[in-house]
């Protein structure tokens, strides 16, 4: 049959894996590393991992397909427990693929599959919503953004809080809810004038700090408005400085913090932030934090 679906670039493709973990219906592997499409049944042609491509290697194409499969590609989801399937599940929610969404309800049903809090590992956070049960998930649909993927449309939390917090309350599970404002993160995607960057303090954090850091939620995240890079595999930095530029010069933020892995290669993010600084012609204040691989700061100051 004739149908939407992706296309790798393999010249393009790097295998770096970062739109892996957005394909949750597992279309996607490393092979010879390359990503590849491993079987055209696994993929919905809705495109949620184009915007997680650093290098533009992923397409929709309209081609001869054998036809998406929503029961083949349940079979593989539900072993991967309830947080996965939730995410499946919003997928299909936020692209309105809701024909896809009453087949996977379907087959939760006829398999009785328990996806109750207490039957996970701790919680789920959707869009800094936690859901405490699949009716709540699915009853709180919206319509996705009428712009491009929704994975990459931009997203206010901040007026969300309250509700993770008494949610978290109500379900008893005691998580630790997200410190995250705004979505999404990753600096190329953002928009340096969207309302979460007017007058804020902005935190322009290294792709590596969330992982090494035990508490970056709580004790670094919490109160600002986040920005992520890699300074040494990113590519097209120039847009960096000029997005840097710009939420200095135009969103007039307040501060800016930059947190750096200890590793020599992430020094180019702070080099960015100053040239950017210098450019906007603004005199803003700029702390510089570096990380240790095992999550220790071994350096806080102003700079």
């Amino acid at each position: 049959m004739l149908r939407k679906i992706i296309q790798i670039d393999e010249e393009k493709c790097n295998g770096c894996g970062l739109c892996i973990p957005n394909c949750h219906e597992g279309a996607l592997q490393i092979i010879d590393g390359k990503t590849r499409l491993i079987s055209d049944l696994f993929c919905d042609g809705l495109g949620a991992c184009l915007g997680h491509c650093p290098e533009g290697a992923i397409e929709i194409i309209e081609r001869e397909a054998e036809a998406y499969n929503e029961t083949i590609v349940m079979e593989q989801i539900v072993k991967q427990g309830r947080n996965t399937i939730l995410a499946h599940l919003e997928h299909l929610r936020d692209h309105k693929a809701f024909d896809l969404l009453k087949e996977a309800i379907a087959y939760i049903k006829k398999h009785d599959i328990e996806l109750s809090p207490e039957a996970a590992p701790a919680h789920v956070v959707t869009g800094a919503i936690v859901y405490p049960s699949l009716h709540d998930a699915i009853s709180n649909s919206k319509p996705a953004s009428s712009c491009g993927c929704a994975g990459s449309a931009p997203k206010d939390f901040r007026i969300d809080m309250e509700k993770v917090k008494a949610t978290v309350e109500e379900t008893n599970t005691s998580p630790v809810p997200s410190e995250l404002r705004q979505w999404p993160v990753q600096l190329h995607l953002l928009n340096p004038q969207a309302s979460y960057f007017k007058n804020a303090d902005v935190l322009l954090a290294a792709d590596c700090v969330a992982f090494a850091m035990g508490d970056f939620h709580n004790a670094y995240l919490k109160g600002k408005t986040l920005a992520i890079a890699c300074p040494k595999l990113d590519s097209n930095k120039e847009s960096y400085i000029e997005k840097l530029k710009s939420m200095i010069s135009l969103a007039n933020i307040n501060t800016l913090t930059v947190m750096m892995m200890e590793v020599p290669c992430c020094g180019g993010l702070m080099q960015m932030a100053q040239l950017a600084a210098q450019q906007s012609g603004k005199k803003i204040p700029i702390k510089k934090i570096i990380v240790g691989v095992q999550g220790a700061v071994m350096q806080e100051e102003w700079v």
